[in-house]
């Protein structure tokens, strides 16, 4: 069963590109026709696209990664907050600074700043300090907010970058494509996919169409998410769930192996112990006497 239906693709206005004289020549292969001096895009290979990208996302997150949702054009900004909260994923609406992947050390450091001040506000220790000094506090949490607040549940580099508008965001496309992170993006007409992993030809500056796309990674973010629940190991006796964060993929695979091979040397042993009171003495040999006790 397809992803998105033709006629949702058509509703929201997902086949309109730019007009012709904008457009990039390396997006001829998407493009269907023309009309009255704009192009049109096969939708057809936008519904298999679109496909080809829920998948990898599935998985991806599925694999314990997290996907980076960028979109900081007017139009992009409030669903992608929206989508990326609803699957708690992280996400940049404004702008993109320079160094969000390739300088993360740093950035991290920001957010770390960002979440003891909040910890700070909470905790009512800015009722204690001069009241210039606890405004002048207020107002740099709101700023680092609006420039770091999506980030804030980012643990690390992501697994996958999902991007409205690439001519936009391109520095984050360079980020990405120099660190090896996987790019899926929206492309218009107006466009150069080359740099693009997972290419989803579609119209990038309606809003019904951005929210449509968007709500589509989602939903392959929170399917991922299920499945890595049924994926994860069973952890032995005397491990918390909060230990879970503090450990690797790898490390919680071999406790599980590990466990697994306790519980069959337990049942091996028992199996034995079993046999043990149940063997009887073989019969003496004729000409032979009996043994006694």
């Amino acid at each position: 069963m397809a992803i998105v239906t033709m006629k949702q693709l058509l509703e929201t206005g997902v086949h309109f590109g730019h007009r012709t004289r904008r457009w990039h020549p390396k997006m001829a292969r998407y493009i269907y026709t023309e009309r009255n001096g704009v192009h049109i895009i096969d939708l057809q290979q936008t519904v298999k696209a679109l496909s080809r990208a829920y998948a990898f996302i599935r998985e991806t997150v599925a694999d314990g990664h997290q996907v980076l949702f960028v979109g900081t054009k007017r139009q992009a900004q409030e669903t992608i907050a929206q989508e990326a909260t609803r699957c708690g994923m992280p996400y940049v609406n404004h702008r993109w600074l320079g160094g969000t992947l390739t300088n993360w050390r740093t950035i991290k450091a920001r957010i770390d700043y960002l979440k003891d001040l909040e910890a700070r506000r909470d905790s009512g220790e800015f009722n204690l300090l001069p009241k210039k000094e606890a405004l002048l506090l207020n107002r740099q949490i709101a700023k680092l907010n609006m420039r770091l607040g999506g980030l804030k549940t980012m643990t690390g580099l992501p697994g996958a970058v999902f991007i409205i508008d690439v001519r936009n965001e391109a520095t984050a496309v360079a980020e990405a494509n120099r660190l090896g992170i996987p790019i899926v993006a929206v492309v218009d007409t107006n466009c150069d996919p080359t740099p693009i992993d997972y290419v989803i030809p579609g119209n990038d500056d309606a809003i019904r169409a951005i929210r449509l796309m968007t709500s589509k990674i989602a939903d392959a973010v929170l399917e991922g998410l299920a499945l890595r629940k049924e994926r994860e190991p069973v952890l032995p006796e005397g491990y918390e769930a909060e230990d879970e964060k503090y450990l690797s993929a790898e490390t919680l695979e071999r406790l599980r192996r590990l466990q697994q091979s306790g519980a069959m040397t337990e049942e091996a042993e028992a199996e034995s112990a079993e046999e043990k009171p149940g063997e009887e003495a073989e019969p003496a040999e004729e000409g032979e006497p009996a043994e006694t006790v």
